[in-house]
């Protein structure tokens, strides 16, 4: 982990959607919070890199992990990259997705571990992947 300034990119890799999640550029609160294909994530990975100062990409070793290590780090720009455990991340990450997005209306009332995301949670499984390689919570950006 770099003390440098500049932001984190986090990956949760998969075959047809990725999770993609990206910090401010104080490292200090999420910018960015995206489900997107493969072939998208490659676009936003490829123009966060190239375009600003950046700490480091994390990357999920499940699934294509390795085959995303082994592209960016083909890139022509340098930014260390860390393959990140994914063990328990889409369990932990619907817990996470509850404290970022709080439920409203009928759904605070269930149990957590009855409640389910009423969407994808990838990109908040790269969120926790992230979180697990800085050993701390990222609050979301303030409009």
């Amino acid at each position: 982990m770099s003390d440098a300034p500049g932001a984190w990119i986090a990956l949760d890799p998969g075959r047809s959607k990725c999770g993609l999640v990206r910090t401010d550029a104080a490292a200090e609160c999420i910018a960015d919070l995206l489900i997107c294909s493969p072939r998208e994530c490659w676009d936003w990975l490829q123009h966060w890199i190239s375009s600003q100062s950046l700490q480091g990409v994390v990357i999920g070793d499940g699934t294509t992990g390795e085959d995303w290590y082994q592209a960016l780090h083909a890139l022509p720009v340098s930014v260390p990259l860390s393959l990140q455990a994914e063990y328990g991340s889409t369990l932990a990450a619907r817990a996470r997705y509850w404290q970022l997005f709080p439920p409203g209306g009928w759904r605070r009332w269930l149990p957590e571990g009855l409640r389910l995301p009423p969407r994808a949670v990838d990109d908040v499984a790269a969120l926790v992947l992230l979180e697990a390689h800085l050993g701390r919570r990222l609050p979301l950006l303030k409009p």
